[in-house]
């Protein structure tokens, strides 16, 4: 019996399900290419890398002083090695595109 896909939620901006979907099919050692955009005032460009899939989770990031729980903000991020064996991480975003490489 297969276990039903997770569901990839951010709190402060909606993740593509397609994109979702496809990062809960990922498995530990997949070569995978992320490209995000970046933008940098009115400038903006793609920006490629790629690597090996090592995990999704949540970065979850709050206020310089404690308040209440719901003013945490929680980021999906997919972690990954580099081809030069960089341990390396990425927020996921509404402009971001992860494949298999």
């Amino acid at each position: 019996m297969t276990q039903p896909a997770l569901t990839i939620m951010s709190a402060t901006q909606k993740v593509d399900p397609a994109l979702g979907a496809f990062l809960t099919l990922l498995k530990a050692g997949e070569r995978i290419k992320i490209t995000q955009t970046v933008r940098v005032g009115a400038r903006s460009w793609p920006a490629t890398t790629a690597g090996v899939f090592r995990h999704i989770d949540y970065l979850a990031t709050g206020l310089s002083t404690e308040r209440v729980p719901e003013d945490d903000i929680v980021v999906p991020v997919v972690h990954f090695t580099k081809d030069n064996g960089e341990l390396s991480s990425i927020a996921i975003d509404e402009h971001t595109k992860v494949e298999r490489a």
